[in-house]
């Protein structure tokens, strides 16, 4: 979507008008009528799948506790 706003109504509306931008939506800034500058919104980086194994180090188990498993026995 393309809409076009001058520089003097922008000031007020950036804000909301950056919110309701959506990827490849575009914003031409006119002053005096004329086209100065084009706000372009970008699109989301594709996301990545995840690896096994990233997380490998990560965690530290500092003891093995057994006593707190007495209490699930039946």
């Amino acid at each position: 979507m393309q809409t076009t706003i001058a520089m003097e109504d922008i000031q007020v509306t950036l804000p909301e008008l950056i919110d309701r931008m959506t990827p490849g939506d575009e914003v031409i800034l006119t002053r005096n009528h004329q086209p100065v500058a084009k706000l372009v919104s970008e699109t989301p980086p594709p996301c990545r799948p995840r690896v096994p194994g990233l997380g490998k180090g990560m965690i530290t188990i500092l003891s093995d506790d057994d006593d707190h498993l007495k209490d699930f026995a039946e």
